[in-house]
Parts: structure tokens; C-alpha cells; sequence
């Protein structure tokens, strides 16, 4: 597998040249969030706004006003968790086009509960007009800026950084409100995102060879959620369905599938992979995963849950396949 670095860095210099408009917004964490080339390059169009969240939100409707893309660049926790006011009142509420790029979603990060954003998805999908976007590779990191660019309204991107992995084709770009389907299948729906779809990747094989099919779908698009491939996966599976995901079981992907499911009123079993409703302590991806059971290991048991029969797939199997565990270069903090 192939493993990039610094891949929004790279991109939003390339896509800043083309794009006058945008106005890139850090608070204070700009190499930390891949924005100091674009400082560096454009620095008429670049603002360090320091620690006050909450003023760089309402400093970015300003802008967003005045018909410029203002692109605000922080820690997902430092967005929805001390600016949520600001972001609800000054941005969605107006319904501006202020693009919100939130870094170290889940276990992406070793700073424990003060920097790991749990729940964010489940805040963020609540509040009308902002539409919800997670990133799972390289691909999807290169296609986020065209897609909110073109969305009229607020946008939540859920960012991943550093060294990550390119798990789709770089010439077929990720499509908004559209989900990216890699394995066809009729036994099980297996819905993942993020980082959890690189994981999902380790076993998806692994259950084909044990006679298991698998319907397998990428989530990019969180909010609004309705993909009519996401219907036609929910309704045509024989055992069940299965989530994944980075983020608390409250809220996230797997709650948007038991809605799907409660609305088209089908009869069918659930299991959510999901961090279940607690805080982390620091540790690095890896381990998190394993601790919080959102792994490869926890998604061999899910499947045999549902198709209720024991497939002889050892963790040694699973282990087969190359794991990335370590910080970009360029955040020596690991933060």
C-alpha cells in the first residue's frame, strides 16, 4: 500500500492558485493542520488568529459575507467543542460558506480526551444547513476542496494528516453525497469510514476466501445521508449489516444507517464497530483501535455474530497485512 505524505499541504497550494477567493484561517496550529506552504506562498491570503476559537469563527462569517471561501484550519475539538456557538449562530444559521477542517478525529491522536474528537460527527450533523464530510485516504484528502467549494453552505470535513495511505484510485475523485463501493455482495453490508476503512481492508478478503460476500461501501458523505447506493446495500443483504467507524457508537455512521433502517422500516440486524460511549486515554493508533475495539479483529466477529457460524480466521491472518503507526515528520509532538 502506498503511503503519502503531507497530502493537504500539497493540495491546497495547488488548489490556492486557482482559487483567488479562499482565505485560509489557523488557529495557530498551521504546520500542525498542513497550512504553512499556503502561508508561505500566499501569505495576503493566510491569517493566524492564535487560540480564540471562537473569534475565528465569527471572523470567517465575516469573510464569507463579503464573498470570499474562508477555510478554517484547527483541531476538530477546538471547533465543535469551544466554538459551537459561534459556529451555529454566525455560520449555519445564515447558512455561509465557510469551510471547517477539523483535525485528529477519534484515535488519531495520543493527546488523550482534552485533544480526541469523539463525538463530533454526532454534534455536527445536528445542526442544519452544515453538511458533514470524513476523509479515509489520500484520494479523498485531494478531492475535499472542490467538493466545498461547490456545497452553498457550511462544511464539516473531517481531516486526516501526516503519512496516509492511498486506498483509492487518484484519477477517480471522491464524489459528494456519493458513496465509494469496493467489494460487491449478498450476504453482508458492511458501511465503513475513515480510518476504519483502511482496517476494514485487512479482513475483507479474508471473508471472501471463508465464502462470505460482502457489499462494501466507503462513507465520505455523513450529512446529507442519501445515497440511493447505501439504500439498495441496506435492503438487499441476507444475514445483515455491519458499521465502522471513528467516532462514538452515539451520533456517527452507525447511527445514520439505524435511521435509514427505522425509516424504510426493513428487517434487519444492526451491529455498530463503534468507540462505545467513553473517553480515551493516550496511546497511539494501533493500540487505540485494539483497546476501543474498532479493529480488524472486532470486524471477523461481527460477521461471524451475524452469519452465526465460527470462521477460523486467526489474528495472525488479519496481521498479513502491512499497519502504518507513525507520526508525519513534521508534528515531532505527535499532537
Amino acid at each position: 500500500m502506498e503511503f503519502l505524505k503531507r497530502v493537504h499541504a500539497k493540495n491546497i497550494l495547488k488548489w490556492g492558485k486557482t482559487n483567488d477567493k479562499a482565505i485560509v484561517l489557523s488557529g495557530d496550529l498551521t504546520t500542525s493542520c498542513e497550512i504553512d506552504e499556503f502561508r508561505n506562498a500566499y501569505p495576503e491570503r493566510f491569517l493566524s488568529l492564535g487560540l480564540m476559537e471562537q473569534n475565528m469563527m465569527s471572523f470567517a462569517a465575516g469573510l464569507a459575507r463579503e464573498g470570499l471561501i474562508p477555510m478554517v484550519h484547527t483541531f476538530s475539538v477546538f471547533m465543535y467543542r469551544r466554538a459551537l456557538d459561534q459556529i451555529e449562530m454566525s455560520i449555519a444559521y445564515p447558512n455561509l460558506p465557510v469551510k471547517l477542517f477539523g483535525f485528529l478525529p477519534g484515535v488519531t491522536t495520543p493527546g488523550g480526551a482534552s485533544h480526541q474528537a469523539l463525538n463530533d460527527i454526532a454534534v455536527m450533523r445536528s445542526l442544519p444547513n452544515m453538511s458533514v464530510i470524513e476523509t479515509g485516504d489520500a484520494t479523498d484528502v485531494e478531492s475535499v476542496l472542490e467538493i466545498s467549494k461547490n456545497i452553498n453552505g457550511p462544511v464539516y470535513i473531517r481531516m486526516i494528516r501526516g503519512d496516509i495511505p492511498r486506498l483509492f484510485p487518484k484519477n477517480d475523485p471522491t464524489k459528494f453525497k456519493k458513496a465509494r463501493k469496493l467489494s460487491h455482495g449478498s450476504d453482508i453490508a458492511l458501511f465503513t469510514s475513515g480510518i476504519c476503512t483502511e482496517e476494514s481492508l485487512l479482513v475483507t478478503n479474508l471473508l471472501r476466501e471463508k465464502g462470505i460476500t460482502i457489499q462494501h461501501l466507503h462513507i465520505t458523505t455523513l450529512k446529507p445521508f442519501d445515497d440511493c447506493l447505501i439504500d439498495e446495500a441496506v435492503t438487499k443483504v441476507k444475514y445483515g449489516i455491519i458499521t465502522m467507524e471513528n467516532h462514538t457508537s452515539v451520533g456517527g455512521l452507525g447511527t445514520c444507517i439505524a435511521e435509514l433502517i427505522a425509516k424504510s422500516g426493513l428487517p434487519r440486524k444492526l451491529i455498530k464497530i463503534a468507540i462505545n460511549d467513553t473517553y480515551l486515554h493516550g496511546a497511539s493508533k494501533n493500540y487505540l483501535m485494539n483497546e476501543y475495539k474498532i479493529n480488524a479483529k472486532v470486524l471477523v466477529c461481527a460477521v461471524e455474530e451475524l452469519v452465526n457460524e465460527k470462521l477460523d480466521i486467526s489474528e495472525m491472518d488479519v496481521s498479513q497485512s502491512t499497519k502504518n503507526d507513525s507520526f508525519s515528520e513534521n508534528q515531532p509532538e505527535a499532537l
